[in-house]
């Protein structure tokens, strides 16, 4: 699906440049790290909570995760 692979593509991105690793983003999370690898690599759905998370973490908006804005 097009969006998961977006979604992981820009976490990945945002995670790069905060300079973390996925295993510090596991544990922001309280997920695994391998689930969290699959997050990354888009082949993983999401809950709305989750989204929200990553989104207040990192200072951005669910649009721009999801894809739907480039503005963050």
């Amino acid at each position: 699906m097009e969006t998961l692979r977006i979604l992981g593509e820009r976490l990945r991105e945002l995670r790069k440049e905060r300079k973390l690793i996925q295993l510090d983003l596991a544990k922001v999370l309280e997920i695994t790290d391998v689930h969290y690898r699959r997050i990354e690599a888009g082949k993983v759905n999401i809950s709305t909570l989750t989204l929200c998370t990553l989104a207040d973490y990192f200072g951005v908006t669910t649009e721009y995760l999801l894809g739907r804005s480039d503005q963050r």
